[in-house]
Formats: C-alpha cells, structure tokens, sequence
C-alpha cells in the first residue's frame, strides 16, 4: 500500500510539472510571437529566432553605404548631374540685378563643390543684392558725407566758421530756394559752394517768379537734382554738371 502511494504521488508530480512546462513553452512561443519584423526592413537584417533587428548588421552597411558615396567620385558626379549641377562652376548662367556686384568665380567655385544647383547659386546671388547693396550704398553715404563736411570745415576754415556759415546758407536757401531744390544743393560738397556763392552774390531773391533767373534753366536744375545720379548715386560728373549750371545762373 506505501509503494502504491509513493508511485501515485510521484505521477501526480509529473502531471504538475509537465502542465507547467507547457504554460512556459507557451509563454516563450507567444513572446517570440509578438515581435514582428518593422515593415520595409529586408530580412537579412531581421533575427527571426530571437525576433528583433540586427543592429550591428544595420549599422555596418550603413557605414559601408556612407564610405563607398563619399569616395566614389563616379557615383557622386552622377548624382550631381542628376539634379542639374553643371560640370563646372564657370558653367553657372547667373543674372545680377544690380551693377555693384558681378559674377564671382571664387564664390562659384566654393558652391559648385558644396554641390549648389544653378537655381541655388542664383538665390545666393540675389540674396547678396537685396541685402547687401542698400548697406554697401548707406555706408559709402555716410562716408561720403563725413569726407566732404571735413572738406567744408577746412573750405571756410574750421568748424566754428564753418557751422555760421551753414546757418547763414540754410536760412537764405529757406527764404529763396524751393525744398527739393536746397535738398539736392545741400547734399554736396559742390552743392553747398554753388549755395554759398548765390548768398554771397545776394541772388536769387525767389527762384521760379524773380527777374534774375531763367525759369526755363532753373526748372533743368531742379530736374537734374531730383535724378538719383545727383542725390544718390553721387556721380561726380552729373553733380560738376549741376554745379556749372548754377554757376552759369548765379556766378561764382
């Protein structure tokens, strides 16, 4: 009876431990299950046994990839072609919308090797225009303008003759002249002498009705000093033009 109890209670052992073996074969098999291959990954970077991706087989051709682009020139010129980059950097059909700026070689050159297309280097080029040409142009004013007030203060020699002598303009050139008109005078060096020789010779005493001044000649000056060449550009020979006509008008 004892060896017929010992041998019952041994099958009842088994019995146990075969259901639990069976829920952990389960539990590993629906485990093993639940991971799934990321959709697009080709299956040789794909562990189907242990359900999860071969990193370290990923990251090697990754690498591979990476070294075989950046040192196959072949590959990369054929790339470039492909989106439009010109086999030289001489080869960029660029347009300049302001005469400031002309085509820079040295500046192509870095471009074309950053791989730019033509419509990138133009943005470049544009961008440089519209952003850099109104600085370039209120720099060289200001420097011009700080340049030719020394040169006024050293003309009626120093700056306390010369800031009475501006006051004296501005208020005959208030009373006799039309705005724009003492504008475009008082924005140059030779403006502002035309200016000092009408105070000094006591004319106009109104410009555009008094008998001394040609109306017909007076209206060209004034035409003269509204076009940018006079007031913005600064060209010298426009601005000697100006200043020969006044001085035609009103003398030394």
């Amino acid at each position: 009876m004892d060896n017929l109890k010992n041998e019952d209670d041994n099958l009842l052992e088994e019995a146990i431990d075969a259901v639990s073996e069976d829920a952990n074969n389960k539990d590993e098999s629906e485990g093993k299950n639940a991971a799934e291959k990321p959709e697009g990954l080709p299956d040789k970077f794909w562990d189907e046994d242990a359900g999860e991706v071969r990193i370290e087989s990923l990251v090697k051709s990754y690498i591979f990839l990476e070294k075989k682009f950046s040192n196959d020139d072949d590959t990369r010129t054929r790339f470039l072609k492909s989106a439009g980059v010109p086999k030289s950097h001489e080869d960029y059909d660029v347009a300049i919308k302001d005469e400031l700026f002309e085509p820079d070689m040295d500046l192509q050159k870095r471009l074309h090797d950053k791989g730019f297309t033509p419509e990138q280097v133009q943005e470049v080029y544009d961008l440089a225009t519209d952003k850099m040409v109104p600085m370039i142009l209120d720099m060289a004013s200001e420097f011009q303008a700080d340049r030719e007030i020394e040169r006024l203060i050293e003309k009626f020699g120093g700056e306390d003759k010369w800031r009475e002598v501006s006051r004296q303009m501005l208020m005959f050139g208030q009373k006799n002249l039309p705005p724009q008109v003492l504008e475009g005078m008082s924005s140059s060096y030779e403006g502002i002498l035309a200016l000092y020789s009408m105070m000094q010779s006591g004319e106009p005493q109104t410009m555009g009705g008094g008998q001394s001044v040609s109306s017909n000649a007076s209206k060209d000056l004034e035409s003269m000093m509204r076009d940018p060449k006079y007031w913005r550009e600064k060209d010298p020979a426009f601005i000697a033009k100006v200043t020969d006509g006044f001085k035609n008008l009103y003398g030394e």
